[in-house]
This record gives structure tokens, sequence and C-alpha cells, in this order.
């Protein structure tokens, strides 16, 4: 990646000065995702759009950054998603998870998938899909609502209210007041038992079941969810996944110093 050369206060060396610059870019590609104008990114970095947009051109030549033909907003490119699965595989949660799931999958053949929280809500960032010939896409990198998802309802159980705050409001904005009434009701359970199970709450004819990882210290590092279609994973066998699914978190929880804190 080359931008052109700037002036470097106090004798730094420049190449050393344009990294950190091409770094705070793309830091605020991320914070501003999915997509932003370069005005807003000029706004947001506190730079001129001018120099913005050189190091932007860099960022793009690199694969680190991309532009829509359409609206001309520039956004993450594959070389960045490269990086960031790249560091998430070096989660603890990820890594101690995905064991644990292949052998969930194998066991319901349903597909099962990890959560953390990010910085718009739920993100899925491993996946374990079915091996049967339905299967359910769930694609890592997709971001769950927090109020209309079992996923995002666990979250909002465990994490502190501060966390979530902007997040609720903004869904809450959408719903009614007994849809709230049942989401503390919901959120109640939760928090009693340690595993969510619903039916077609976020997409008809699909049911889930989502419970709760914890770390050390019992802070919440993910929450890992079951997701099967409604004709299938239902009645008898949604019970069932439920406390596998559970004992699955248990065992995660366990392996990273958790423990989950029910009451």
């Amino acid at each position: 990646m080359t931008v052109d050369s700037e002036s470097s206060p106090g004798g730094r060396p420049q190449k050393v000065q344009s990294a950190e610059v091409a770094v705070g870019v793309l830091k605020a590609l991320a914070e501003l995702a999915p997509s932003t104008s370069l005005s807003r990114l000029a706004e947001h970095t506190g730079m001129p759009a001018s120099k913005v947009h050189r190091y932007l051109q860099a960022l793009v030549d690199s694969g680190f950054a991309e532009q829509s033909p359409l609206t001309l907003h520039y956004a993450l490119g594959r070389s960045a998603l490269q990086v960031g699965l790249a560091a998430l595989s070096q989660l603890d949660v990820l890594k101690v998870s995905a064991p644990h799931l292949i052998n969930l999958r194998d066991e319901l053949n349903e597909t099962c998938f990890l959560a953390v929280w990010g910085n718009k809500g739920p993100a899925v960032v491993y996946v374990e899909q079915s091996l049967g010939a339905v299967t359910l896409v769930t694609q890592i990198g997709s971001v769950l609502p927090l109020l209309s998802s079992s996923t995002g309802l666990v979250f909002q159980s465990f994490l502190s209210a501060a966390e979530t705050a902007a997040l609720r409001d903004t869904e809450a904005q959408t719903l009614n007041t007994q849809q709230l009434k049942d989401i503390d009701r919901h959120i109640t359970e939760i928090r009693s038992t340690g595993v969510h199970q619903i039916q077609g709450l976020l997409m008809a004819g699909v049911n889930a079941v989502s419970s709760p990882v914890f770390a050390m210290g019992n802070t919440l590092a993910g929450v890992v969810t079951v997701v099967g279609s409604a004709s299938v994973l239902t009645g008898e066998r949604q019970t069932r996944a439920a406390q596998r699914l559970k004992a699955t978190a248990h065992a995660i929880s366990q392996r990273m110093g958790g423990e989950m804190p029910l009451g």
C-alpha cells in the first residue's frame, strides 16, 4: 500500500506515520460499517477529505477497502475481512467453542453457531451447518437483532444495561407495549433457566434455542445457538436440543473458567 509522502513532525519516519494514518482510516471504516461516504469518513477522522481520499485509494488498491459503483460509498474490503477473521480465530471463546459445536451439530444434525457482542450488536463468528439435505444458512459476520432473535435476547439478559441500551432503545421504538412485556418475560425466564427456546421469532418457520457462555469472572463471552426448521426442531426434539445446548454451553464456560449466574 503506497500513499503520497507527507511531512513528519519530530523526525518520525514518514512510512510509520503513513501507516498509522491508514490504520486510523481503516478503523473508521469499521466503526461506520457497513458503508459510509467520503465526507462522513473525513468528519469522523477529523482529516481533510482530500487526505482521506488518498488513503482510501491506497486501501482500495490493496483490497482493504472497496467502493460501491452505485452509491460511491466506501466499505471494508475482502483483505480486511480476512484479517478480521484471523483475529477472531485467536479468541479463546471461538477456539474453545468450535469442537463443542461440531459435536453438538453431529449429535442433533441441526445448524449450530456462536455469536459474540460486537459494535453493532450480536455478531455471528462461527457456524457449523447441518449435514441434512435442508440447511439453514447462517453466515459468519451476520448481525442479529437484540430484541427479536433468541441469540439477541440472551445477550440482553446477561449483558449490562449500559452495553445494550442504545441498541435496545432503537429496536424498542418499533415494538408495542405488549411486545415489550413479552420481552421482559422472556428475559426473566432466560435468567432463571440459562436457556431460551423460541418458535419463529426472527424468521417464520425457523425455531431456535440459545444459551450463554461465560468466561472467568462470570463475564458473558458469547451465546451459542441451535437453529432448525419449525417442522423438525419442535416439541420433544426442541426440548432435547435445549437440554444438550445448555450442557454444551456449561462445558464451554467451565473450560473458560466461568459459570452461569442463574437467578
